[in-house]
């Protein structure tokens, strides 16, 4: 790689590193292609993306960004994933792939310029996505005027079965 790519690489690195909301560093030794391109697939689907690069090309990007922290755990075989929205739909499909394929090690991460260790990647995987959050909103705000009607609604429907009931009564 000459200096001209590399330099090229550093830059489009760094915009990467500027533009993300949450970055995770792993190890991805001892995985294959194929393995990789499923994880790549199931990182494309929650809007984010990984790219495996040099750690001396990644120590020069991470610089002036919010990541900066993480410059010391870029050792090794090193792939980044980079999510540019919500964080906990990529935790969830790193944590699921590492069940999957133990070759892939979560290292560290970064989270809005904050450093998160491994096993912080993994309770935030287990959090509840955006999606997910939303829908149970909604649920809680329809189940309020639902619940206010059904009780208006009680008060005429009892007074009618009560009026029935004395009719019953009175005919018997």
């Amino acid at each position: 790689m000459n200096r001209d790519t590399k330099a090229t690489k550093v830059s489009e690195l760094n915009e990467t590193f500027s533009k993300a909301k949450f970055a995770v560093v792993a190890d991805y030794r001892g995985l294959k292609v194929t393995e990789l391109e499923k994880l790549r697939g199931s990182l494309r689907e929650q809007n984010a993306h990984i790219q495996i690069a040099k750690n001396t090309l990644l120590r020069l990007a991470v610089k002036g960004t919010e990541y900066e922290s993480l410059t010391e755990v870029f050792t090794g075989t090193t792939a980044i994933a980079f999510s540019f929205e919500e964080p906990v739909g990529p935790a969830k499909a790193l944590a699921e792939f590492g069940k999957e394929f133990e070759a892939l090690k979560i290292r560290a991460a970064g989270l809005d310029g904050k450093l998160m260790t491994a096993d912080d990647v993994k309770a935030l995987s287990k959090l509840p996505t955006k999606d997910q959050l939303l829908g149970q909103l909604c649920g809680v705000l329809a189940a309020v005027p639902t619940k206010l009607v059904r009780t208006l609604n009680a008060a005429p429907n009892n007074l009618v079965y009560a009026l029935q009931a004395i009719k019953d009564q009175k005919e018997n």
